[in-house]
């Protein structure tokens, strides 16, 4: 296996133990759980903290949610894909959330200076927008592709933000349904 598949092996297995104990997670849990020696951890990673900053990046990193994205067929009707955007949008926010939040709760202050430096949202959040925006395809809309990518995201955003607030959630189809088509009734107007 090469330095990088073992780095990311190791990134990957660890992801899941940080979303249930955080910073917590010892070393000797990842190892088991990356079916390698605990001393393998330390020959890849210089400490736990490097590791830990590493798993941060890898929950921001949204190319396999891209390529999702970039894989539906532009002959599916619009509001299909639009829900498979916003369905895979929310599984990109509950990884970075689950990760993030598991390691603020324990204490975890991220080391990783260039996160820090990048102004904005993460690198991955902005490739999503970009990937949603191409699934409006040749739709005739009202504001560019870009800003109505920006704008349903934006209702997935404070959708799963309300969970948290003891708030039901609603499904993908339904934030597309009224994405698309208002919250108005036909003729519910009073106006």
């Amino acid at each position: 296996m090469s330095p990088e598949d073992r780095r990311e092996a190791i990134v990957q297995a660890t992801l899941p133990l940080v979303v249930k104990a955080g910073a917590n997670v010892t070393t000797s849990q990842i190892a088991a759980a990356a079916g390698i020696a605990e001393g393998t951890v330390f020959r890849v990673f210089k400490d736990k903290a490097e590791l830990l900053d590493a798993v941060i990046q890898r929950a921001l990193h949204s190319d396999d949610e891209v390529a999702r994205l970039e894989a539906i067929p532009a002959d599916v009707p619009l509001e299909q894909r639009l829900t498979a955007g916003v369905a895979t949008f929310s599984g990109y926010l509950d990884r970075m959330w689950g990760v993030i939040g598991a390691l603020r709760e324990s204490g975890y202050q991220p080391r990783d200076e260039d996160h820090k430096k990048h102004k904005g949202p993460p690198i991955g959040m902005q490739q999503l927008s970009d990937a949603v925006a191409g699934l409006f395809g040749d739709a005739k809309l009202r504001v560019g592709p870009d800003l109505a990518a920006r704008m349903l995201l934006g209702a997935v955003f404070t959708n799963r933000m309300g969970s948290g607030f003891g708030q039901t959630e609603a499904e993908p189809a339904a934030i597309v349904e009224l994405f698309l088509h208002g919250a108005l009734e036909p003729g519910g107007a009073n106006d």
